[in-house]
Formats: structure tokens, sequence, C-alpha cells
């Protein structure tokens, strides 16, 4: 983790000695052509190559398109951030793709003619943000995630071709990451996102430090910026505690700390070592929270705002794995294909083809067999094998509903099984400035409606982080899991719960099984008029096997267990956006209690989730 170091403090240190240029990039100190060279040799990078071809040759057959004011202006009018985006995204993706394969092939003409247009497209633009991030009071010196982002790539793809473009676009993308980027940041700051707790401060601060590293050459006005950037990323780690868990989501722990990483590398590559932001245990935690996200397979444990499935970044865990041995490499079948990255992230796609060395691709098999308590976040996962070679992985949560990318899912839980999906988190949907306003937990992945948790007297869960849960037992053993929360705060006071606690009991085997208990006790002054709804989220439609068993799944099936003289089943499919614009679906299983309201003030409910192989 990067120390606190005042300005002087670092103009001295690069005073002492300062890399520029390329090998800020290029791993043990080798030139392009070498490692470029070495690539192409290499059975191990075959196929990604083979993908940035593929994706280069499909962009040279399109049009550059363009970002109209109708399309800037839609966010405002309606809400809507996708058609903006998807344009805007397209054009970092030409840049990319351009670049990269102009460094693989620098004597084609096709190429750096499109990278060229590619880039005096962008400088062209009317802003490098988003709309949806866009400041009116700070106009053309808005610096958000994806402005920063552009200013990184522009000076590192300039920084690796070198000569190898044009003298007058070379100046023409510094100039525009000056004006754009690094004159706002010193004479507009400090932005609202340098204090930020969350992917914002590593993923803004990282790129303009990065930038800067490249372009910059005076060293006090360097100090000054990397002073400030420094800041702005141990507020970025304030927002983790010390079992480095990503309350976020995983895709956030990808996004803000691979930009952490990329910007350290940098920094302590073109000090020499004497900045090194790689020190510390919490820092080891954090790198090793990729590996206790995946359920199995490209399967996440998907809690906020987060995907089910993702690829990984195998230039990212290849560069950790070289600082901490206990950080697994993964198996390269699940590396995220060159085009999976929908935003287009320069920083991402050329360490993916740079950082990984051919001996990363041996590794085979899944994640490691591991369970964990992360006390700090108040998650508890397990991941287990079988005789039959399948996994299991069960997991749930406390924590609170004041999280960054919240969603209201204090003792919300998922069971996953080699890869399928069965107990559910829905994860993030389409972002629409109603999904981060006012109506956020009306939608059905954000409110505690969408989640594996009980309506109570006709209440779900509150925003906030007063609306919490209360951890009273938690561990971790080969054979059993034991995970015990109080929801009785999670809850608004119309609820009228006087106590909830939801217990968990995971046993794993040959046929692992989750029990589940629920002790809800009321209020006496509250009326008991509506039902209680004990509520399951599942991505398959449940199939009635006899009364009081349930079951689902595909290859491996899961038997749901419950007392049909005190619950009735009622199942519903639901329909929504997911986060790429997308039609889902999924289900509903309500379990309706069917006792008088006078007779519920104090229940003990209980259901059995049992794989069956």
């Amino acid at each position: 983790m990067l120390k606190e170091y005042r300005q002087e403090k670092i103009q001295t240190l690069l005073g002492e000695g300062r890399k520029r240029g390329s090998s800020l990039l290029i791993p043990g100190g080798r030139t392009w052509s070498e490692h470029r060279r070495e690539m192409a040799g290499a059975e191990s990078h075959r196929e990604l190559l083979q993908e940035i071809q593929a994706e280069a040759e499909r962009l040279l057959a399109s049009e550059e398109p363009l970002l109209t004011d109708a399309l800037f202006n839609a966010f405002e009018e309606t809400g809507e951030r996708l058609s903006y985006e998807r344009v805007y995204f397209e054009k970092r993706k030409r840049l990319n793709s351009f670049a990269i394969m102009t460094l693989l092939h620098p004597d084609s003409l096709r190429y750096s003619s499109a990278l060229e247009a590619a880039v005096l497209a962008i400088c062209e633009e009317r802003t490098w943000c988003l709309p949806a991030h866009y400041k009116k009071e700070l106009g053309p010196n808005t610096i958000d995630l994806f402005a920063a982002e552009t200013g990184f790539a522009m000076a590192e793809i300039s920084a690796l071709l070198g000569d190898g473009l044009p003298g007058a676009l070379r100046e023409r993308m510094t100039e525009e990451t000056e004006r754009r980027i690094l004159a706002p940041f010193l004479s507009d700051g400090p932005y609202h996102w340098e204090r930020l707790e969350n992917n914002w401060s590593a993923v803004c601060a990282g790129s303009v430090g990065s930038a800067a590293l490249y372009l910059v050459d005076d060293n006090e006005r360097l100090s000054t910026i990397l002073a400030r950037v420094m800041e702005a990323m141990r507020c970025f780690f304030d927002g983790y505690g010390n079992d480095g868990a990503c309350t976020e989501g995983y895709g956030y722990w990808q996004y803000g700390f691979g930009f952490y990483t990329y910007f350290a590398a940098l920094l302590k590559e073109s000090t020499e070592g004497r900045i090194d932001g790689f020190e510390g245990e919490k820092l080891r935690q954090i790198a090793l929270f990729q590996q206790r996200a995946f359920s199995s397979g490209h399967t996440i444990i998907n809690f906020s705002d987060s995907n089910q499935r993702s690829g990984v970044f195998m230039g990212l865990s290849s560069y950790l794995h070289d600082l901490f041995d206990e950080v697994a490499i993964p198996n390269s079948k699940l590396r995220a294909p060159y085009a999976e990255d929908h935003c287009g992230r320069w920083a991402h796609a050329i360490r993916n083809l740079v950082w990984v060395k051919p001996s990363d691709f041996l590794a085979s098999g899944d994640w490691p067999v591991e369970s964990h308590y992360l006390q700090d976040a108040a998650w508890l996962m397990s991941r287990s094998t079988d005789e039959q070679g399948h996994t299991y992985c069960f997991a749930a949560k406390g924590g609170h509903n004041g999280e960054s990318h919240n969603h209201n899912d204090c003792g919300h839980f998922i069971l996953h099984a080699s890869e399928d999906v069965l107990l559910a988190d829905l994860g993030s949907g389409m972002y629409t400035k109603q999904y981060f306003g006012s109506e956020r937990y009306e939608f059905w992945c954000n409110g505690s409606q969408g989640h594996s948790l009980p309506i109570v007297n006709g209440s779900c869960q509150a925003a906030g982080k007063e609306h919490r849960a209360v951890v009273r037992d938690a561990s971790v053993e080969e054979a059993r899991s034991l995970f015990t929360v109080e929801l009785t705060e999670a809850y608004p006071a119309e609820a009228g719960l006087k106590s909830f606690i939801r217990s968990f009991e995971w046993r794993t085997g040959n046929q692992p099984t989750l029990l589940l208990h629920d002790s809800i006790v009321m209020r006496e002054d509250i009326e008991l008029d509506r039902s209680l709804h004990e509520r399951f989220i599942l991505i398959h439609k449940p199939e009635m096997l006899e009364p009081g068993k349930l079951k689902i799944g595909g290859e491996v099936t899961l038997n749901i267990i419950y007392d049909s003289e005190q619950w009735k089943a009622e199942v519903t499919m639901r329909t929504d956006k997911d986060h790429s614009g997308e039609d889902r679906s999924w289900y509903t299983l309500d379990f309706i209690w069917l006792g008088e309201a006078s007779s519920g003030r104090e229940l003990e409910a209980s259901f059995v989730f049992q794989f069956a192989g």
C-alpha cells in the first residue's frame, strides 16, 4: 500500500533517477521489439493474438461512429445511458485494437492509418466524460472515470509506439491529455472522487497519475500531481477492510484494484523501486480476493453490483502472483476474451497481453478449494468438491444497506454447483439515472424483494447504513460452516420486528446440505394484517416432487424441503434488464405463511437445501 509522502519527498525521490517511456510497462527490461518476437513465437499467446486481430478486422470494416448531441442529451432527458455509451466504448475499442495491431505489425499501413483516424476522432470529442458523470459547473474540465482512462491510454500508446506515430499526432495526443486531464486536475481540484472510498478514487487518480508519469517532464509538477494521486489511493484503501473483500462486487475489484495496480507498477518502475505501493498485509489480502470471489469456473459470488459470470484478467493475475505466491494463477480457460470488456479499457487490454508469461498459461483445474469468513465485510463463503468432481459453493452476507453500489441484502445467500446458479443473486442491472437515484431500490436486483430474504408483515429491508446485520456467530471448518446474523435492524420500523435471527449451517461432502432457520418475533404493538413471505431467488423453474419437496437444477439437482402444512409454495417468473440492457428472466419462490396472523407473533421457519448429485 502506498505510504504517505509529502510532495517534497516525492520530488526528491524522482530526482534520484527516473525511468521514462515504454520501459515502464514492458517487463524484464526488454524492448517492445524483443517482447513482440517472444509473443509471436509462443503458443500460449496464439489464441489471444487471433482474437485481437479478429476484433481489429471487424472494426476496420465499419465506419468511425459519431457521438452526436442527441445521444449526449438522452441521459438528461430520459435517464437512458446505453445509446451514448455503446458508441463511446466502440470508439475506445477502435483505439485499443488499432494501437495493439500497430504495435504488433509496425509496417502495416492499414492499422497505423486506422489508428491515426481513431486518435483524431477521440481528440475531437466535446468531452471525454460520459453524460451520466458530466458536471455542468466544471464543463470540459470534468474528469470522470472514462476521461481519466482515455488520458492514460493516449499517454501510454504514445510512449509505446514512439516514433512509430507521426510527430504531429503524438503532439496532439499530449496536448489533449494535458488540456482535458492534467491541467484541470491541478487547476480545478480537488475533485469529488479524490475522497471516495470506492473504485472511482483508484481509477480516476490512478489514470491521472499514470498519464503524468508518461507525459510530465518537470519533477516538481509531477510530484505535485503524484502527492494528490497517492492521497486519493489511500482513500481507496480505506474502502476496504483488513479482510480484503470488495463489497462493491468482483467486477469493481477488477476495475478499482486493477487500476491501483497499474499505477503502482508504473510508479515503482519509474522510481526503480524507491516508491513501492505493494507492501503490507492489507494489500496482500485484497490481492487474494479474486480467488475468494469465484464459486467455480467463471461463476462469481456476485453480491452487490456484480455480474454472475466473468472472465479473469490474466495480466493482472500474473502480476499479483509474482508479488504474492499464494495468489492463484487461474486456469487459462477462464481468461477474459479480448472483446469481453464492453467498455474497451486500454489499460486492461495491453496488460493482458504484455504482463502474461507463457508459463502462466500452464495452470489447470478450477479455483482452489477454500472456505473463508471475511470479518470486515461479514461475508462467509465455502467452496468444496465431491468424489465426482462437482464443485459446490455456499455464500452468505451480513454487512449493512449503505455500502457502495449497495443492494438491500443483509442476510441474503447463494448456492452454486459447478457453474450452475441455483439460489441466485441477480447482480447488477442496467445502469440509468434512475438506477442511481431515489428509485434505486424499486429495481428488483437492488431491493431486498429481489434477494433470498423474507418479506415481513409486508415490508422489505430498508436502505441506509443504520439498516444492518449483526453477526452473532461465524465459523468455517472443513466439513461444516456456521453463520448466524440478527436482521432486526435491517428492516424498517413498520415491519414490526422485535427480533429476527437467521442461521445457516452448511455441511459439505458428497451431498452438501444447507440448513436455514429463521426465528422471527413480532412486537406486541404491531397489527399483523399482512402475510409473511419467505422468498428465494432462482434461475431455474422449480419442479414439485411431492408436498414439502421441490427440486431445481440440471446436471446437479438441488432439493428444497419444507413443511407443507406451514407454508404454501408459489412460483412466479420475473423479468428485468441486465447490465448490458438485455432482457433476463428468473423466478421468485415464495413460501407463504399459512397460519393465522394472530398466531404469528413468534415464528420458527426451517428449510433444507440438499444437493442430490
